[in-house]
This record gives structure tokens, C-alpha cells and sequence, in this order.
């Protein structure tokens, strides 16, 4: 998976979980899933319209009543169910995964197998702004998912930032591809 898809998938909170439950065998109709994941309708409603913008899922033809439409993943799709499923197994406690459904979690996480700077992050995440990667530092170094680090070797000393515990375990689960 690339970091602009990881970006796309991980912009609304519930994505990553209707993909692995897809991926997983549950079936594509809206009840099975809202109840799977726990979501709010409205949430749950948004991430499936998201995903299906993305040309993630796609409704599946002849099946299903109108108003109760039953969907499958498509050829795509089904690459990246097989990787949010990866992500979301990598994450098994309820508290954790509230962190994970934050926008731009997975793709620090993915940027951060080794030392980075603020500024190689935020290039690495052309649209995200500085306070929403401060922010996001933030809430992953108190998870103890970042560590910050001072790189001294330098006349201008530096934070570097880098995945670790559960942090690592998620960054392997994505699987990056430059």
C-alpha cells in the first residue's frame, strides 16, 4: 500500500474497520457491518460512501433490496481489506483502536520505522497541516507509540520521531511501498 491510499483509507474514523470485517467474511450488508463495528449510523454511513468513493466497495448487482443494498469489495479493494485487516489485528484492545481510527494515525505510523524529522513527516504527508501532525505526535508519544528523540550530532540539535511498542507493530502491519 502507498501513503497517498493509506491517507485516502484513514480519513474517516470507521474505513479501516469496514475493510477488515470485509476482508474477514462478514457480510456486506449494512446491519452485519453497523453492528460489527459499533459505529454511530451517521459514521458508519460516512466511511461506507467514503469507501465506496474511493472504488473500495462497489454495490453488488442483483443482490440486495434497494434499501438494503448489499456490497463487495472490488479488485482493489480487496488488496487494501487484506492490509487494513492486517492493521486492525495488529491493534487488539478497544482503547488502542480509538487511537488507530484517528485520521492520520496509520499514516504517521507508516513514515516512522526509523528516526524522522517534523518537516521529513510533513513532506511525507503533502496535505496534512502542522498543527494536526503536532497534535497527532502528540496523542501517539503519550500512547508510547512515538518516541521523540533529541539527535544532538548536529550544531542545531532536533527531534526525531520513531515508531515504537505497539507503534512498530502497526507500521509493519501497513507494509509501505515507496
Amino acid at each position: 500500500m502507498d501513503i497517498a491510499i493509506l491517507v485516502k483509507l484513514t480519513s474517516r474514523a470507521w474505513s479501516l474497520n469496514i475493510m477488515a470485517l470485509m476482508h474477514a467474511g462478514t457480510p456486506g450488508r449494512q446491519a452485519p457491518l453497523l453492528a460489527a463495528t459499533s459505529a454511530s449510523r451517521t459514521a458508519f454511513a460516512q466511511s461506507l460512501d467514503h469507501l465506496i468513493q474511493l472504488g473500495f466497495l462497489e454495490r453488488n448487482p442483483g443482490h440486495g433490496h434497494p434499501l438494503r443494498p448489499e456490497f463487495r469489495l472490488t479488485h482493489i479493494g480487496a488488496s487494501v481489506a487484506e492490509t487494513a485487516s492486517r492493521i486492525v489485528n495488529a491493534v487488539p484492545e478497544d482503547n488502542d483502536f480509538a487511537l488507530l481510527r484517528r485520521s492520520w494515525t496509520a499514516p504517521i505510523l507508516a513514515l516512522t520505522d526509523k528516526p524522522q524529522r517534523f518537516s521529513t513527516l510533513k513532506s511525507g504527508l503533502i496535505s496534512i497541516s502542522d498543527r494536526a501532525l503536532s497534535t497527532s505526535l502528540h496523542r501517539l508519544e503519550e500512547q508510547e507509540w512515538i518516541q521523540r528523540e533529541i539527535d544532538a550530532t548536529h550544531r542545531l540539535p532536533f527531534p526525531t520521531y520513531r515508531a515504537v511498542n505497539q507503534g512498530i507493530t502497526v507500521n509493519r502491519a501497513i507494509s509501505l511501498v515507496a
